[in-house]
């Protein structure tokens, strides 16, 4: 809406995102503003909660709020910006890691936490996760992570990394969920079975994929569905933390 430079966006992006510490705007003369910017971050969250990731916009938003879209403008200076703000919020509801729990379990505890969120919130699965500007919400919750691996023998680089693995494979499984999610609300894994089961038994040659077929029909008498996401990710997960755990002696 501007024709502000690079540098300007990025300064009002970062004003925005840490407005609880950076310094109060001069304010401009004219009416009370209707809305705070909290409310407007809340307001697109509950807007990809309940409608997906592409329904948010600046006039959509605007509508949950009862304001014109220009008005919200006063607020947030585009979309990208209001969804990087909706990130950073969402990732401060992130819950704290006891301390007290054996040092395996803290682990499992950011894996989980990221992958619960994520479920929660299916539209941060569409959000391009590179170079996501770092605000207080996204901030805090890496420093609650780095402290529950802290005084474990890693070094800083090797407690970057775990985060990193960990928070990458709860995503990957958390993208397989919610397709599973989606799909079972269209028709049940039953459903899809009666209907493709007896045509890929009947198609699929038996000699060529004999490996293929015994798996494939275990894994269907067993779930009921194509697969298991919620077993995949507690196996993945414990055979992950195994690997972890060979380089200290603590966990």
């Amino acid at each position: 809406m501007t024709d502000d430079t690079p540098g300007d966006q990025a300064e009002r992006l970062l004003t925005l995102l840490w407005r609880e510490v950076a310094p109060p705007r001069t304010k401009a003369r004219g009416p009370k503003q209707a809305v705070s910017v909290d409310d407007v971050v809340r307001a697109g969250v509950a807007l990809a909660d309940r409608d997906g990731y592409d329904k948010v916009s600046i006039r959509a938003v605007a509508a949950e709020l009862g304001l014109g879209p220009m008005s919200l403008y006063t607020y947030v200076p585009s979309k990208d910006a209001l969804l990087v703000l909706m990130v950073d919020a969402v990732a401060d509801e992130d819950p704290p890691i006891d301390p007290a729990l054996p040092p395996r379990e803290r682990m499992a505890a950011i894996a989980r936490a990221i992958r619960a969120e994520l479920l929660a919130h299916p539209w941060l699965l569409e959000v391009p996760p590179w170079r996501q500007v770092l605000g207080p919400g996204r901030l805090r919750r890496y420093e609650r992570q780095l402290t529950a691996l802290d005084g474990l023998g890693f070094d800083d680089l090797e407690l970057d990394r775990i985060i990193s693995v960990l928070s990458e494979f709860a995503s990957g499984n958390a993208r397989t969920a919610v397709a599973a999610r989606r799909g079972a609300a269209e028709m049940t894994d039953a459903q899809w079975w009666d209907l493709h089961g007896p045509l890929l038994t009947r198609l699929m040659p038996p000699d060529r994929f004999p490996l293929s077929g015994r798996v494939g029909q275990a894994v269907g008498e067993t779930y009921q569905a194509p697969g298991d996401p919620d077993g995949d990710f507690e196996y993945g997960l414990a055979r992950l933390l195994d690997g972890i755990a060979r380089r200290t002696r603590d966990v």
